[in-house]
């Protein structure tokens, strides 16, 4: 039950996480157990596309989703991005559904035995106690998240330099990245549309070569651990403190936006990018591919504005029934219409 501008309601089974607001533990268990929905969708759904896959074709020409990423990464694909050992794809997948079951047990854990909120749990736990008014621990959480991601980034940065390096595709085979780009003015060139200095409209999906990507990793990465520390051990500035909300819907939203950024960014290098989506595991026909990431991206981008708006009123507008039929009916529109879209585009 809560209360809003004199409103007393019941949060029904279709508002979620949004009961678990002010219990930072049991929130947490959401997350982790989302974290294991994800991985276990990955790793179903490679060894369903194994099970399906067939060597002797193109991997462009068999509608796949999941293999094609770790075909480019540099598994299983030998000269001319021909599949010689799928085995690399059952090991991934194997170690993806064991990681979902690991996360799902911590989900568990945090729904069904754990306090329901972290400061009153042992060991570690109590640090990632949170209030919405308090910047400073949220910064620590940030930064822990952000630290995370750094070393996520590494992971990819020390694939392709030092473990059997990735797919090229302007050489046609899988090669290690010796001299990965590291001119700040280069990397970041790139942001502004520059090409080495050369003015290119389509600016980051404008990279023609592994080395400038790797190397861009590069500094994503160190951004991201340097931020990382940066918010661990300093709060924001004051002047963010005032213009920032800090709220459960304004977090959320700000995640929002994020993903949606990220989604319609993906898009751009899925439509126009041949080097890091090679046209020997994506095909030149990227249309079904790019409506599903633009459909993901808008509807991550509503979420955005509808938090986002609910975090400047106050919670002015609680989440009841009128609401959130809306928003699923929205949602639900979007989820047709982009569906439609892609169909038509494989067809």
């Amino acid at each position: 039950m809560t209360t809003t501008i004199g409103r007393t309601y019941q949060y029904e089974w279709w508002v979620g996480n949004a009961r678990l607001t002010n219990l930072s533990a049991r929130l947490l268990g959401a997350h982790v157990a989302h974290a294991g929905l994800i991985m276990f969708w990955a790793g179903s759904f490679t060894l369903l596309e194994l099970t399906n896959l067939d060597p002797s074709r193109s991997i462009a020409e068999q509608g796949l989703l999941v293999i094609p990423n770790l075909a480019r990464l540099g598994w299983g694909v030998g000269e001319g991005g021909v599949i010689i050992d799928t085995y690399p794809y059952f090991v991934i997948a194997m170690l993806h559904l064991i990681a979902s079951a690991v996360l799902g047990a911590g989900g568990l854990f945090h729904t069904f035995r754990g306090a329901g909120i972290l400061r009153n749990e042992k060991g570690v736990a109590p640090n990632f106690h949170y209030e919405w008014s308090d910047p400073k621990k949220l910064g620590f959480i940030l930064g822990s998240h952000l630290i995370i991601l750094g070393l996520g980034v590494f992971l990819l940065v020390f694939k392709a330099r030092f473990f059997g390096g990735i797919y090229d595709p302007a050489v046609g085979e899988v090669r290690i990245i010796n001299n990965a780009t590291f001119n700040p003015g280069v990397i970041f060139g790139y942001i502004f549309g520059f090409n080495h200095g050369h003015w290119n409209p389509l600016g980051m999906a404008s990279v023609d070569n592994l080395e400038d990507v790797i190397g861009g990793h590069i500094w994503i990465g160190l951004l991201l651990i340097g931020g990382g520390i940066w918010h661990i051990t300093r709060e924001p500035f004051a002047a963010v403190q005032k213009r920032v909300i800090f709220s459960g819907d304004a977090i959320l939203s700000y995640s929002l936006s994020g993903v949606a950024l990220a989604a319609l960014i993906s898009a751009y290098f899925v439509a126009y990018n041949t080097t890091v989506f090679p046209v020997e595991f994506y095909g030149s026909d990227r249309s079904a591919f790019t409506t599903t990431q633009v459909a993901l991206g808008l509807t991550f981008l509503g979420g955005h504005i509808w938090h986002a708006f609910r975090a400047r009123t106050n919670g002015r507008i609680p989440v009841q029934k009128d609401y959130v039929s809306a928003a699923i009916a929205a949602f639900a529109f979007l989820f047709v219409v982009s569906t439609a879209l892609a169909l038509k585009a494989i067809a």
